[in-house]
């Protein structure tokens, strides 16, 4: 059984929706009833859990059912004795494990345990998934898989969804999250894009395409003029093939596409997302993300015209696919060469209609081209994002023949995800080791992946190594420790803690490179083997900035890296390498928080009672990791906290961070376009390189707050 123990005599009679229920009540002493959220998770287990999961009379019984009748994959544990297997099984039950809420143990239950083939009964407890998910990474490695279950189970690393869903099981996707792919400027590798995407979304991650090199709407096709149909079909029959591939129905396709903010279809694109749409153009599941250079802003900021640029032409001149050409540079030059077909919008019109699309619909997703690339410290360019906006890797065009068959395999992106607890994390009787276990547990699903349906993705992935450390909890653990998100020892936890990840998934990545002999493809090209990278860390000194923070670090015993130890790392890492070409992307961390008591990401909370609708059970109450009734006040929420102490939360983060963080910005009902754009503004000078959703606070209608509720109340 994994809830928690105490159980009053009332409460049993009750079921266990009612029981989550009560937390949204205050109880008689006018406080938050948090016991009765525990009670409810202990009663799913006693009402629903064990009545529905198959029963076993040992550990040998359940392995050999679950081998035999090909729920769980034989090679996973044929390179293991039977012995270490089932004693890695009772060490995880040893740990005593037990969900913190009901909505962790229901989201477990609903979305990631195995269950029969009809899906109606349960064969895993949680600690089963942990240990073939260890089993899984491991491959044979005893004490590595001994190490994973240790961090898995004790909270302070929680694998991906598809790499937690999918490891282990016969029947199953591929354990990775993200998928990035490029399309190039014709209809050879509009018809892979499409078909990559399907084969893509089918096996698990989310996609997104870049559109950038696609000719505008009315560009010639063979000299003749008005011929192209522009990027809006394209999208359409994108969208389409998403919402026909799933992975056998766990998990809905989904699907971004991203665009050049001087693309001459950049107006129309942003128009998809319109409510009142043309049925013909309008964009309904497909996700936006539009690619803004430095230009766009400086044009703005004068008030001037932009230019929208062919990118037929820009390829016959310079070469090379629009996307890869930087705006901002060759801006005025572009603007002058009369080769090149061009347009003009007014800078502030466009920014403008994007306020006004996010106050609609939340999209498009930001990424700040230029902010990205001067961070960026490998060779090449980063031309788009994906479906979270976190991954920010370099990728290579294809080239294709008419059947479709590659002539040239470039690199395509895939990004495997997972993220430390922040506050079990700090807990951690050995965070360096923590960081190492989890570096090397996500090297494990890269090693193991081989996308072979799509070539260009196999071929970044061999190359690159590419993983993606993530972090969830900042708020919870700011609020358990007495800090207030976005305040100035909040401002230095943040940074004083992901300078300290930086350096020991670096450290752990080196180590790699130095025991297989081998380093990421054109590693020499980096900044990491020039040694630009550590310049930052090497000539200033990085320690915390206020006394509250100083004293969290030595309480946990969490040795904050010098100068000498950057020194060394340096050192060593322009000798041997590092494995993996990118190390971190904090995702927006969404059901894997629940599960792992955790507060999302790096964001504030978005309530202090959050409720979810749960499918048939309708809604469920989530009270904020480590909330009680004693500490209320550190648990604003983010449209009360505000987007400014949002977005300098993760500039704090984003210094340390090789790839992105997803960053939703949220608004109080009161706010304007205007504040939108200013928000825009002070994200691209704080150095964000990426924004994710915008989320407007939805005025209460009249009447609505109920006497005692705690969600209406707080």
């Amino acid at each position: 059984m994994s809830a928690g123990t105490s159980v009053s005599l009332a409460s049993t009679e009750m079921d266990y929706h009612s029981l989550n229920a009560m937390l949204n009540l205050y109880g008689d002493d006018g406080k938050i009833q948090f016991d009765m959220d525990r009670q409810a998770a202990h009663q799913y287990f006693r009402q629903h859990v064990n009545q529905n999961t198959v029963f076993f009379h040992d550990l040998d019984e359940k392995l050999d059912y679950l081998i035999e009748n090909e729920y769980y994959e034989s090679e996973v544990l044929d390179k293991y004795d039977r012995a270490f297997v089932k004693s890695l099984f009772q060490f995880a039950y040893a740990k005593k494990f037990r969900f913190e809420t009901f909505l962790g143990a229901f989201k477990y239950y609903t979305s990631y345990t195995l269950k029969t083939f009809d899906g109606k009964r349960y064969l895993e407890r949680f600690e089963d998934r942990v240990c073939m998910v260890a089993l899984t990474l491991a491959a044979g490695e005893e004490q590595f898989a001994l190490d994973i279950v240790e961090e898995i189970i004790s909270g302070r690393f929680q694998p991906a969804t598809p790499t937690f869903l999918n490891a282990g099981k016969k029947q199953r996707g591929e354990p990775v999250s993200c998928f990035l792919l490029r399309i190039e400027d014709n209809m050879e590798s509009i018809a892979r894009g499409i078909n990559s995407a399907l084969q893509l979304s089918k096996r698990g991650g989310g996609v997104a395409l870049l559109l950038s090199n696609v000719r505008e709407h009315g560009a010639p096709i063979k000299k003749i003029q008005n011929q192209s149909s522009g990027v809006i079909p394209v999208m359409k029959l994108l969208e389409d093939s998403f919402s026909y591939a799933n992975q056998l129905g766990a998990r809905q396709g989904a699907g971004a596409v991203y665009l050049q903010a001087h693309h001459p279809d950049i107006m129309r694109f942003l128009d998809t997302k319109r409510e009142n749409a043309d049925e013909k153009i309008r964009i309904k599941t497909l996700s936006l993300g539009v690619v803004i250079p430095d230009i766009t802003f400086e044009l703005a900021k004068k008030n001037e015209d932009m230019y929208l640029f062919s990118p037929y032409d820009v390829e016959r001149i310079y070469g090379v696919p629009f996307a890869d050409i930087s705006v901002t540079e060759k801006y005025y030059e572009m603007v002058d060469d009369a080769r090149i077909t061009k347009t003009k919008i007014k800078a502030r019109h466009f920014f403008q209609t994007l306020a006004e699309l996010q106050f609609e619909s939340g999209y498009p997703y930001v990424m700040f081209e230029d902010t990205v690339n001067r961070a960026n410290p490998i060779a090449g360019k980063v031309t788009h994002s994906n479906l979270c906006s976190e991954i920010l890797q370099v990728s290579t065009p294809s080239t294709y023949s008419d059947d479709l068959s590659y002539d040239h395999v470039g690199r395509d992106i895939s990004c495997n995800l997972g993220s430390l607890n922040i506050a079990k994390s700090m807990d951690s009787p050995d965070l360096a080791k923590t960081i190492e276990v989890s570096i090397r547990a996500l090297t494990a699903v890269s090693d193991q992946t081989s996308i072979d349906s799509v070539p260009s993705i196999r071929r970044a992935n061999d190359l690159g190594h590419a993983i993606g450390l993530g972090q969830m909890n900042l708020h919870g653990y700011l609020a358990r420790e007495r800090v207030h998100y976005g305040s100035d020892e909040g401002l230095d936890f943040t940074n004083i803690y992901f300078y300290t990840v930086a350096y020991h998934a670096l450290a752990a990545s080196n180590r790699l490179a130095i025991e297989r002999g081998q380093k990421f493809h054109n590693f020499e090209a980096s900044a990491y083997a020039t040694g630009e990278y550590f310049d930052k860390y090497t000539e200033q000194e990085w320690v915390p900035q206020t006394g509250a923070v100083a004293e969290i670090f030595e309480r946990a015993g969490v040795r904050v890296p010098t100068q000498d130890d950057w020194r060394e790392l340096k050192a060593s890492v322009q000798l041997h390498g590092i494995y993996n070409q990118n190390l971190q992307a904090v995702p927006p961390t969404g059901s894997i928080s629940y599960i792992n008591n955790s507060t999302s990401s790096i964001h504030p909370v978005a309530s202090k009672i959050e409720i979810r609708k749960e499918g048939k059970i309708g809604r469920v109450y989530y009270p904020a990791p480590y909330l009680t009734n004693d500490n209320l006040d550190y648990y604003d929420d983010a449209y009360e906290i505000g987007w400014k102490k949002i977005i300098d939360t993760y500039a704090a983060a984003t210094q340390h961070v090789d790839q992105g963080l997803s960053l939703t910005l949220f608004f109080k009902d009161t706010a304007t376009t205007r504040e939108v754009n200013q928000a825009q503004i002070y994200a691209w000078r704080k150095g964000i390189k990426t924004l994710y959703y915008i989320r407007v606070r939805q005025q209460a209608l009249e009447g609505t707050e109920v006497e005692g509720c705690v969600s209406c109340m707080l």
